[in-house]
């Protein structure tokens, strides 16, 4: 849904030296959303994208395990993808 070129653009990332990093961080923010979603496949809509996104920004920027700032949840995620998810039975 993502290309890599897409991706080091929004992270602002110009050089190559992270394309595995980043490509890696891309796959598990799109499974992240599609799991979120209770989909088999991610639809094709902006907000779907903007959401992905958003996560692999969060994700490349607190790639470490400790950080010195609390992690939050950002509301805005879960209401892109609202409209998009399926409730589990």
């Amino acid at each position: 849904m993502t290309t890599l070129e897409e991706a080091k653009q929004h992270l602002r990332v110009d050089t190559d030296d992270d394309d595995t990093l980043i490509a890696s961080l891309l796959d598990a923010a799109e499974e992240t959303v599609l799991n979120h979603l209770n989909l088999e496949a991610l639809p094709d809509a902006e907000p779907v994208r903007v959401a992905i996104l958003m996560l692999l920004g969060a994700l490349y920027e607190n790639r470490e395990s400790v950080v010195d700032r609390p992690l939050s949840e950002n509301p805005l995620f879960a209401r892109l993808l609202a409209p998009y998810r399926e409730m589990a039975a």
